[in-house]
Formats: structure tokens, sequence, C-alpha cells
């Protein structure tokens, strides 16, 4: 008996290797925010390839193991280039390791995160202001997309052979700005790069796009041809956009449709010329189709893919937290206050292991305040700022609408950890109870 399973735990380390070793390519489709989100929509695309990884922001190479590949995307007006390749997680969110990604962030901390890791490894495409500050443009897009933005990726197999192929080339290339929104947008470099592995697969839609090419567009494309192409595993997942006070991006469109959807351009349109508006309003009926959110999985910043939480879960969750309502409110003193409030004097730093904080004034004394998984229960704060860390989180979880916010996996993780930071709380109750006093006057 022992044999077999000695056998059998060989085996399943054998196929997980053999997982783990598939190269493949994804194209990210990243939902619009800011000006974007309120004229066009059409939101950003870039690839991410798995076992293809930066040497530098303009170099790549074969990933070593344990590496999570990079992701490349065409960028306008930054240090003159043409594409920059940033390795996955800091792409996302801004840190160097998956357990550092805070649970929670507002703009003060994003951009501490973001000038952080420009400082260690982007200065050669983002250097210092003339005064030493941080640089202004748009660098800013390198990494911590995930704060920002929803985020859908779809994934189908490659070779090798393929990655090494794509490598030599974008490295033999000139790499020099060629950004233009109507020819040379970001969403035709991924274009161009995804047709390199499978020649002629994304092309421009002509109808419903009126020649440009748009990330939804290509999106939709990879996924018919996924489809029809069982043999390279089409995977589709959402790297949901990470909770806190930064307003949530939008639903990501086609050029036509984002213009039948837009009051402002039909109603003109509909009294002028209604022939026009009928044949735009088919034109954008094939792209209205397309959900990018059709049973997704749900990306982890481990790596890992989980299934989104089920309305039944959710509900679950929202009546735990419903009951939860009344002790929370008589027992934490933060209960009601916003992000704004709280962040608006603490000052965001970063513990030994890479880990974000936020040292916070609570009366005459300054705590850290622990802002990943690692480190919310291990700071100086008391339990009850983690606790209502941990509740804001889940409320933003549990909103209905949009992509899947939150895995199974993540809803019952991050539950457990409320649950554990409320039992520090009632065993602390009495010896913190003059902090709770001090933490009342001091709130915002």
């Amino acid at each position: 008996m022992a044999t077999r399973l000695k056998s059998a735990l060989v085996l399943f380390l054998f196929l997980l290797a053999i997982a783990h070793a598939h190269a493949d390519v994804t194209l990210l489709l990243e939902e619009p925010y800011s000006y974007d989100g309120a004229f066009a929509g059409t939101g950003h695309a870039a690839v991410y390839l798995s076992r293809v990884c930066a040497e530098t922001p303009l170099l790549l190479r074969r990933c070593a193991p344990g590496e999570f590949g990079a992701v490349i995307s065409r960028y306008d007006g930054i240090a003159g280039h043409d594409w920059i390749a940033i390795p996955l997680i800091p792409y996302l969110y801004a840190v160097d390791n998956p357990e550092n990604v805070p649970l929670s962030a507002d703009a003060k901390l994003v951009d501490f995160l973001r000038n952080r890791y420009r400082v260690a490894h982007l200065e050669s495409v983002a250097p210092d202001g003339p005064g030493g500050e941080p640089p202004t443009g748009r660098w800013v897009e390198l990494v911590g997309a995930s704060y920002i933005r929803a985020i859908y990726g779809f994934h189908i197999d490659t070779t090798e052979e393929q990655d090494d192929g794509l490598i030599s080339k974008y490295n033999s290339e000139p790499n020099q700005m060629q950004f233009n929104l109507i020819t040379h947008n970001c969403a035709d470099f991924a274009r161009n790069l995804v047709n390199f592995y499978y020649p002629k697969m994304l092309h421009r839609s002509v109808i419903g796009d009126l020649g440009v090419t748009t990330p939804k567009h290509d999106a939709q494309l990879l996924v018919h041809f996924g489809e029809r192409h069982p043999e390279l595993h089409l995977t589709t997942y959402v790297i949901p956009q990470v909770p806190g006070n930064i307003r949530r991006s939008g639903p990501v469109r086609g050029v036509v449709e984002s213009v039948v959807r837009a009051k402002k351009y039909m109603l003109p349109l509909l009294v002028f010329h209604p022939v026009i508006t009928g044949a735009l309003v088919v034109a954008a009926a094939d792209g209205a189709r397309f959900n990018p959110a059709r049973n997704v999985m749900v990306f982890d910043p481990s790596g890992e893919l989980d299934p989104p939480l089920a309305a039944e879960q959710r509900r679950l969750y929202q009546n735990r937290l419903d009951s939860l309502k009344r002790p929370l409110a008589e027992g934490n003193p933060w209960y009601g206050t916003k992000w704004q409030e709280l962040q608006a004097d603490s000052v965001p730093q970063v513990d030994n292991s890479g880990d974000p904080l936020l040292e916070v004034k609570l009366g005459d004394e300054t705590v850290d305040q622990g802002l990943s998984r690692n480190n919310i229960l291990s700071t100086s704060a008391p339990p009850e700022l983690a606790e209502w860390i941990l509740v804001q989180r889940l409320r933003e979880e549990l909103k209905k609408g949009g992509s899947p916010k939150v895995s199974e996996q993540n809803a019952e993780n991050d539950w457990a950890l409320l649950q554990q930071t409320m039992q520090i709380q009632h065993k602390n109750r009495e010896p913190i109870d003059t902090r709770l006093t001090a933490m009342r006057s001091a709130r915002p």
C-alpha cells in the first residue's frame, strides 16, 4: 500500500511539473477607468507570457523555475520606447512577491508602492525628476494595474520553441515608439504579438470598430479561435480590482458599441441621421454579445485559478456579515469610518519583508497597521482596526454587478481572517479599553 501511495505521489508531482512547464500566451483585456471609461470605454490590451521573463524592461529571456513570466504592452511616451516588459506580479500589484499584495488600497498607498518599485527597477525608463522627485508622465501605467481596473485573461497554449522565436525577434528589432491611437495602439501591438504565435488569428473589425483595433475585439477573436481548437486549452479568468476606495473601473466596449451606448452621441444622430443610427446599432450588436466575464475563473496573486463565489454563497456571507453589524458597531470605534478619513493622516510604508503597512495616528501615539495577509495581525495597531479593514474588503468583494470580485477560496480565507481578528479582539478586550477611548477621541 505504501509503495502504491509513493508511486501515485511521484506520478502526481511529475504531472504537476509538466503542467507548470507549459508555455502559453494570454491576452489581457483591461477595463477602462478615468477619462477612457467616461469617453471611450475601450480599455487597454497587454500580453502575458508565462515562460518569457524580463531581464530588463527592454530585454526578454526565458524564465527560470519559479518565475511568473512577464506582461508586455505598447505605451505612449515612455522613454521613447514602443514596448516595455514588466514581471507579472509587479505589473498587477506594484510589489515584488504575491504575499506582499495589500488586502485593500487607496491612491496614496498605490502611489507609494509604484514609486518604490520604480526606484528599485525602472530608473532606466522612468528616472527621477530634476529635484529627485518621482517623474511625471505615463510610467505609472507600467505597474499596479489591478488597483485601477479589473482585468480579464484569455489563455491558449504555445510551445517553448515559439517563445524562443519571439524572444529573438523582439530583442533584435528596434524598440522605438510607434504609438498611434488609430493605427498603432495597444490593441494593435497585442494583435501582432499574438499573431506571431498563431498568424492571422486576430484582425481589425472594419464594421464593429470602424477599422480600429480594440482590446475587446482581440479578446473575442481569441476566444472563438480557442473554442475551435480545444487542443490549445483555452482558459478565461478575471483578475479582480483590488478592494479599496479607488474608483471602480467600468465595462469594456468596442468603438461603435461605445457610441451606441452614449446618449450624447446617439440622440443627435437619431434625430438627423436615423439610417446611420440603425446601421451603428446593428454593427454594435456583435460586440455587445461578447461578455468577457462569462464562465471565468478568478485569479489569485499566488497564480492559482479558483471558481468565483456563487450567488448562493455570496448571500450566505452577506447574511453573516449583516449579523455582525450591531456587535461591530458597538465594539469598534472605527465602524462607519471611510477610507479617506482613515488614511488622511496616515503614512504608507513597508516592513522588512516587503509587506505594506500604514503608520496611523491614534491620539498622541503612532501605530503600524499591516495591510497584507502576512502582517495585518502582527503589527502594533489594535485588532479593531484590522477588523474594520477586513470588513471593508468583504463588503467590496460581496457587491453585485460587473465581473466576479472574489473566488470561493479567497472569500473563505477573508472570512476566516476576520473571525481570527474578532477572537483576538475579544481576548484582549479589557486591556485595550483605555486605548479605545484614545481612538474615539482621535477618530477623524
